[in-house]
This record gives C-alpha cells, sequence and structure tokens, in this order.
C-alpha cells in the first residue's frame, strides 16, 4: 500500500515539476557548501620546506604578498632531543613531508640524518643515519624506507620501533625518490636512468623483503624528485633536464605540459585539493603554479618544497 502511494506520490510531483525545484534547491545547497569547504582548504595553503639546516612551514598566501614567516620550524643543530655528536648528521636538509595526517613530519638530509617528528611538540620519535639521504616515506607495519643516493646507492627500510639499522637493503644506483602507492600497494623508487616498482613480501615476518616488480628506463638521466599527482594514476618526476608524468597503469612517460623542459628542477608537487603546483630549484625563490605566484625568501634557499595536506 505505501510503495503505491509513493508511486502516486512521485508521478504526482513529477508532472507538478515539485521534484525539479527540489533537486535544484538542493543542488545548489550542496554546491554552495563545497566552494565553502574548498575556499577554506585552499584559503589555509601551507607549504614545508627543507633547505640549510632546517624544515619550516609557511603559509602560501602570505608568503606570496612578500610576508614570509614561519608557521613552525625545526632544525637539527638546535633540537634537545638530538645528540651533540649527531647534530652535523642534519646539515644540508633535503627532503620534507607532512604525514599521519598533519601531526609529523618526516625529514632527511644528504649529511645522512633521517628523522621522524612530532609536529605539535617538535619532538623527535624516530631517528637514523642513511648515507646520502634523499627522500623517505612511511611503508605499512610501522616502517620507513630511505633513498640512499651517491656512496650510498640503494633503497633501505628501518623499523620504526625497533634499533637504528636497516631490516632491508636492495641496490639501486642514485636513489632519489622513493613513495609508497597505498592504492596499488606497492613502493616505487627513482634512480639515476630508471623507476621501479617493488612489492612488499613476508612483510610482517622477521625477514621481509622488497620484490621488484617493474623497471622503467628514464626519457633523461639523473632521476631526483617523485610524486604522486592526487586524484590521478600519474607519478610526476623530475630529471636532470625534464619534468615527467608517469602513468603508472599504462607505464607511459610524456613530458608535464607546463614544466617539461625545465632543467634541474629539485621538487615539484600538486596540491591534494586546489591542483595548484608548487616547483623548487634549490633557489632563493620557489614557483607557484594554478594560480601563478613567486614565494621569496631572504634567508633561505629551499632544496624541496611540499604541500601540507
Amino acid at each position: 500500500m505505501n510503495e503505491v502511494l509513493g508511486g502516486e506520490w512521485l508521478t504526482s510531483c513529477l508532472q507538478s515539476g515539485v521534484i525539479l525545484m527540489m533537486l535544484c534547491w538542493w543542488r545548489g545547497v550542496w554546491m554552495w557548501l563545497v566552494m565553502v569547504a574548498c575556499a577554506g582548504v585552499i584559503g589555509a595553503e601551507e607549504l614545508v620546506l627543507a633547505g640549510g639546516d632546517e624544515v619550516f612551514i609557511v603559509d602560501v598566501g602570505e608568503a606570496a604578498a612578500g610576508r614570509v614567516s614561519r608557521l613552525w620550524r625545526w632544525s637539527g643543530q638546535e633540537a634537545a632531543d638530538i645528540p651533540e655528536e649527531v647534530r652535523k648528521q642534519f646539515h644540508h636538509m633535503d627532503e620534507c613531508k607532512v604525514v599521519d595526517g598533519g601531526r609529523r613530519v618526516l625529514v632527511c638530509a644528504s649529511n645522512g640524518g633521517c628523522a621522524l617528528i612530532e609536529r605539535a611538540s617538535g619532538r623527535v620519535v624516530w631517528r637514523a643515519t642513511s648515507r646520502n639521504a634523499h627522500s623517505l616515506d612511511l611503508l605499512p607495519g610501522d616502517r620507513v624506507v630511505v633513498a640512499s643516493s651517491l656512496s650510498g646507492d640503494h633503497v633501505e627500510v628501518f623499523d620504526l620501533q625497533g634499533a637504528a639499522v636497516p631490516v632491508l637493503r636492495v641496490p639501486l644506483h642514485s636513489a632519489h625518490g622513493v613513495l609508497w602507492d597505498g592504492l596499488r600497494q606497492c613502493l616505487w623508487a627513482l634512480g639515476f636512468d630508471e623507476l621501479r616498482r617493488y612489492r612488499l613480501v613476508d612483510w610482517s615476518s622477521e625477514k621481509p623483503s622488497l620484490q621488484l616488480d617493474g623497471s622503467w628506463r628514464l626519457p633523461d638521466d639523473d632521476g631526483h624528485d617523485l610524486r604522486a599527482v592526487p586524484g590521478s594514476a600519474d607519478l610526476l618526476l623530475t630529471t636532470g633536464r625534464k619534468v615527467l608524468l608517469f602513468e603508472r597503469d599504462s607505464g607511459m612517460f610524456r613530458v608535464h605540459p607546463e614544466l617539461g623542459g625545465e632543467a634541474k628542477v629539485k621538487s615539484a608537487d600538486v596540491h591534494r585539493v586546489s591542483g595548484r603546483l608548487v616547483v623548487s630549484r634549490w633557489t632563493s625563490r620557489v614557483q607557484l603554479l594554478g594560480p601563478s605566484g613567486v614565494i621569496e625568501f631572504t634567508d633561505a634557499k629551499p632544496y624541496k618544497a611540499r604541500w601540507v595536506d
């Protein structure tokens, strides 16, 4: 009976156009809420940057308008929980990634220092040494993967809860970028002339391993930065003379439409919500695209710039 009455009511409403009006009204409210939400996110855009002896966070809107101030800052030369004899490892900071929903920051330096820092307190919750470390990322099972570049030439994995020694290591010439792909359950690693994909094997055992599952020759040598493009199958890569996109499902490279011919780009990153691009070249200027902008630093030359999202 209720189904019959419901059908008659729906037919009547459709004939009178009431349903159409209600849908339009609700769609309008929904669109307004989405715009407000997005505006709030975009209006609060922040960057985390690494260079010299520090990692710090700035508000993009303020910094692009010439009002640069550090909202958060960490330096291994000043942190109370870094032993004096270890401080030198945190010279030349070259990576920074905000993780765990914004609660922690992964950092490393080409002098070998690697750390996971609690953002609110600045406390170091994990620390290790990896020769010429150039990038790192979190892995499942409370582990961290580190790209050890020239003179190290490998990818190594550490336990967050264990001793500060690697639980495994695989060779990769001039390893520069590592990225955990949660959707595809694999690890991407960027070397001098190739991009590799690894699978985690026996990961909960005492002898975990990384199994090579694919390798692609780079169109240009000197692989440097590796990031995912949010909401896309693309990876964003920088090399010695190009900026590239790699379609993970087809295994195809293509030149980035805006930055393709750019040489010596140290990092490029896409904002998860706004799609805005930030580019760092290890100078006092950080470039923004979509919309365009520039952040000028008088006291820093960021090596890497990442979105806090």
